[in-house]
């Protein structure tokens, strides 16, 4: 009986149920994407931490934290001493630039970085052949549509595209070492050092020697440096994000309220003759939250159908925009739209349910 009820008054107002359902699809849409976004890019800048196949990263006193790529102030010559370490496999430096579109641009000794991480597999091109050549990741080349033989304009330079290679390898934009440290004045520093140890289960033991020898470097194992990373990304990231959720939260509240309380207005003599009936406060209330918990539903269903149509879309349009919809995104969605539509739904439901019966027969 109740739920013919509730399928009744839903049918009998489609536009306000849709309107409603919509509202709600598109504030379970908001929060997924937005959630989806800030995870995936964090998950791909971390994916290409550890795909350096360092152990351990040596970073300038300068560096304030894991995120910043800070400036060139490590000497050169520590790759030297690093490598006559009995412990220490292999050192490789790298410079940093942050670009205007928030990329980076890395200038790395190819030799050791492939023999660091593996060799890069290369799609299309290969290795440079000049000074001012361009290694450029996959989803880099694609967003900008750029082939080996193109032009690609950093560091105030012009650089030929030579390779593009398969993402999740310490940076998207690569050039020779030698070549960014002339042209932004660098000679003889790096921005951050890589080192590889013989022995994995050593790296704690040479991470502490490393710091006596280097007391005012920050010295990390990658482990280390990559959970630190997520850690201060994470916080950089929750004070947008949970504006933008509090805005969407907020719209499906304000509409479900409205669309509860003008039912409620609509249906004033059709409560009367309930209450007349028999009905009871909790039976009034409990048939508004079932139609609240209805539409949510459908709009639930709806928003994660919307989010993941836009996470296929946003990666196909912009390839450099990594979107990873979580299991726990679902879940803050649910609670998120749940409570906030029930809210929403609370004061009208015991608005009506409080309606002298009389009253309401005889509202015009």
């Amino acid at each position: 009986m109740t739920n013919r009820i509730v399928k009744g008054n839903l049918l009998h107002r489609p536009i306000r149920s849709v309107l409603t359902t919509l509202a709600v699809t598109l504030e379970v849409a908001m929060i997924l994407l937005m959630l989806g976004t800030a995870d995936g890019l964090i998950q791909e800048s971390t994916d290409r931490k550890e795909g350096t196949g360092a152990d351990i990263l040596i970073r300038p006193s300068t560096s304030s934290d894991a995120v910043s790529s800070g400036t060139a102030g490590l000497p050169a010559e520590l790759l030297d001493q690093l490598e006559s370490l009995p412990d220490v496999k292999l050192a490789a430096g790298t410079t940093i630039s942050m670009q205007s579109n928030l990329q980076t641009v890395t200038g790395v000794d190819l030799k050791r970085f492939s023999e660091m991480a593996g060799g890069l597999r290369y799609l299309e091109g290969g290795p440079f052949e000049g000074s001012f050549d361009v290694i450029l990741d996959q989803a880099y080349a694609g967003q900008q549509k750029l082939k080996p033989g193109d032009t690609l304009s950093i560091l105030n330079r012009d650089f030929r595209v030579v390779g593009v290679v398969e993402g999740g390898k310490m940076s998207r934009i690569f050039v020779p070492l030698e070549t960014m440290q002339q042209i932004m004045g660098w000679e003889g520093k790096l921005s951050q050092i890589y080192v590889k140890v013989h022995d994995p289960a050593q790296t704690a033991a040479v991470v502490a020697k490393l710091k006596q020898m280097l007391p005012t470097n920050p010295v990390y194992s990658m482990e280390e440096f990559v959970s630190l990373f997520v850690a201060q990304a994470r916080g950089m990231a929750n004070d947008f994000i949970g504006a933008i959720v509090a805005i969407a939260a907020s719209v499906g509240f304000l509409v479900v309220l409205l669309a509860m309380y003008t039912a409620v207005l609509e249906r004033t003599r059709e409560i009367g003759i309930l209450k007349s009936l028999g009905a009871s406060q909790a039976f009034i209330i409990g048939l508004f939250m079932r139609e609240t918990l209805l539409l949510t539903a459908a709009g639930l269903l709806l928003g994660a159908g919307v989010a993941y149509a836009g996470q296929a879309l946003i990666q196909d349009r912009f390839p450099l925009v990594t979107v990873l919809i979580m299991r726990q995104h679902l879940v803050w969605a649910l609670a998120v739209t749940v409570i906030g539509s029930v809210v929403g739904a609370l004061y009208p439901s015991v608005m009506a349910a409080r309606q002298d019966p009389i009253a309401a027969i005889s509202y015009d």
